[in-house]
Formats: C-alpha cells, structure tokens, sequence
C-alpha cells in the first residue's frame, strides 16, 4: 500500500469539525441512554437530533465530505444489484435447512461411530 493510498484528517479545522460531529453523535447516544424514564419519543428524537447534527456538522469537512459521497455511491450501488424473487429466496432457504438436516444427521453418525470404537472396542466399556 502506498503511502498516498492512506487518507488522513490534515487541517485544524477539519479535525475540529470531526471532533465536534463525533461528540454531537455520542451526545444524542448517551442522551438516549441516560434518561430512560422519559418517554421513548424524547429519547428516539435526541438521538436522532444528535445523529443529523453531527452529520450536519460532519458536512463541512472534508473528510466527512468523502465519506457522505461514499455512502452515497454505496447507496446507488445497492440500487443496482438483482434481488432474488421470492420463490428463488424460499429454493434457497429451503436448501440451506435440507442441507444443514443432512449435515447434523452425518455428524451425529460419526460421532456415535467414534463413541462405539473408543468405549466399545478400544477401551472395553459397556
């Protein structure tokens, strides 16, 4: 990896702002936790008030300017990939616990295998 590959915060002001975006999050975070006898509504709307204002404030620097544009692309990508249908997820799953049957089914045979050629044969235990 390059040395130019590695993406830093390099200006004050940029640290500042990421600095103060993170404590606005983990204000709304610990806000919602402290205060559990308020009503759920005032807890959801602190976090999520401390969320939006420190991506808000995360907007204006340039780090927090690159990551809003990755989630962006990263959003237009999910857009783009081919979903299973229904039926194609329930073939699916339906594979998946046939197969995870069968397996335990195997296991189970090899384990009392094992267990009547150690205690039965080998060590003489009945």
């Amino acid at each position: 990896m390059n040395k130019t590959d590695v993406q830093t915060v390099s200006s004050r002001a940029d640290k500042l702002l990421v600095a103060l975006a993170l404590a606005l999050v983990l204000v709304g975070v610990v806000g919602f936790t402290i205060w559990y006898e308020q009503p759920m509504l005032v807890r959801v709307g602190l976090l999520l008030g401390g969320i939006v204002l420190g991506v808000v404030v995360a907007r204006f620097s340039e780090p927090g300017k690159r990551f809003l544009g990755f989630a962006r692309e990263s959003y237009e990508e999910a857009k783009r990939v081919t979903w299973p249908t229904r039926d194609e997820a329930l073939k699916n799953t339906g594979f998946v616990f046939l197969f995870v049957g069968v397996m335990a089914i195997v296991l189970f045979g090899v384990d009392k295998g094992v267990e009547w050629v150690l205690y039965d044969v080998v060590l003489g235990w009945k």
